[in-house]
């Protein structure tokens, strides 16, 4: 009995240490929580529903190629909370978030900027990395460390639009716009993109004159006076900046009731509500014909095969900007819970912090490279120009991401 006890004493050795591997094996398995905070109920929840199609699928394709290694292969989870239609229920939703799910690695989403403006204030006393498109300038110069902007914020893309459309109109050998007109709402992103146009040089600079300048807060009820107030001023640019889809569509079809859309007035927006599917659906091609949009990011060459598997998921008829960014932004979470090696939030906010890539999630976003200054501002971000052509928003400059050649517009 004697010479069978350090027998029995090995096997229990053995057992207790197969245990112990099999249990940190599969605690090392546990699923990483990440969230999606977006609108997916009131005027936004569309572009909300796409970004939940993108992040899903994003997590679908993590899981597929075995997860995140430097955790044994742990696969990611998504939980989605409703931003609603509002600032306030943006709020009490990340509340929510951050109360259900203490175990939460990160987040993206928010979609407008004032709302992730709300949002952002609850991640930040949570300790939780929120990445987000939204545009504002407000959104990373707060002092905040725990939130990330893919996007160039709206100042950097007001101040580089105008050249760029100056540069598109003598490329096209059309007369050099002068007279300026604006017409937009009341949302911080628009309010961000405006702001340097009229306090800055830029007008000076580029020898333009405002003549137009209109505020108005959405949801649009009439757009009549706002579309009278540009035919009566006559600019030879109009910047016209809804974010909801809805007031797109108004001004849009007043424009071309009162003859100046189709062409006649050079057109452009900022971010993606002038170029959604959506729109084609409720409107003519013809009503849309050469309208652009200065926009974050959106589908570019190279891009076929994600485009492809996007439009065949979700039935989309193309992919822009805020599905590609959510797409990207998992990845995004993706590669920082490799680089921390961990699932603790602030690891994981640390190692988006210490990015600097130019392969991985960095092929899904302008400018090639996934790096953020000490505001969390990305560094390298830059601006696309997209615009409808025979009943697609495609995107026409730069050349190197064009899927079309740009048209200007001439009346």
């Amino acid at each position: 009995m004697r010479g069978a006890r350090p027998i029995i004493g090995r096997i229990r050795f053995a057992l207790a240490t197969l245990l112990a591997v099999f249990a940190s094996t599969a605690a090392a398995q546990d699923p990483v929580k990440i969230a999606l905070i977006v609108p997916l109920s009131g005027p936004w929840a569309r572009p909300g529903q796409v970004m939940r199609s993108a992040a899903e699928m994003a997590v679908e394709h993590i899981n597929a190629q075995g997860g995140i290694a430097s955790l044994g292969g742990a696969p990611l989870e998504l939980v989605v909370f409703d931003a609603g239609d509002s600032v306030e229920r943006a709020k009490n939703a990340a509340q929510r978030m951050v109360a259900e799910h203490p175990d939460l690695a990160g987040a993206t989403g928010a979609y407008l900027s004032s709302f992730t403006l709300a949002v952002s204030e609850v991640t930040e006393r949570a300790e939780l990395p929120l990445i987000t498109l939204s545009y504002s300038d407000l959104i990373t110069s707060r002092g905040f460390r725990y939130i990330f902007q893919t996007s160039a914020t709206g100042d950097r893309q007001a101040t580089s639009a105008l050249p760029v459309l100056m540069e598109l109109a003598a490329a096209a050998g059309a007369a050099r716009p002068v007279r300026l007109g604006i017409v937009m709402d009341s949302t911080a992103a628009s309010v961000a993109f405006v702001k340097p146009i009229k306090e800055g040089n830029v007008l000076s600079e580029l020898r333009l004159e405002l003549v137009v300048d209109e505020t108005f807060t959405p949801p649009l009820a009439n757009a009549t006076p706002l579309i009278q107030r540009v035919r009566a001023a006559r600019p030879d640019l109009l910047l016209l900046l809804p974010t909801a889809i809805s007031d797109s569509k108004l001004l849009l079809e007043k424009m071309n009731e009162f003859g100046l859309g189709r062409g006649r007035l050079p057109t452009v927006s900022n971010g993606a509500a002038m170029g959604e599917p959506d729109l084609r659906a409720n409107m003519s091609p013809e009503q849309l014909e050469g309208v652009m949009s200065i926009v974050a990011n959106w589908n570019v060459r190279g891009q076929e095969a994600l485009s492809t598997e996007f439009k065949a998921r979700s039935g989309e008829p193309w992919l822009t900007q805020n599905p590609i960014c959510a797409y990207g932004h998992v990845w995004i979470l993706k590669t920082a819970l490799e680089a921390a090696g961990s699932a603790d939030r602030n690891a994981v906010a640390e190692a988006i912090r210490a990015m600097d890539v130019t392969d991985g999630p960095a092929l899904y976003f302008p400018g090639g490279r996934i790096r953020f200054d000490e505001r969390g501002r990305r560094i390298d971000a830059g601006l696309l120009v997209i615009q409808w052509q025979n009943g697609e928003a495609k995107t026409v400059y730069p050349a190197t991401a064009g899927l079309a050649a740009p048209v200007w517009p001439t009346r």
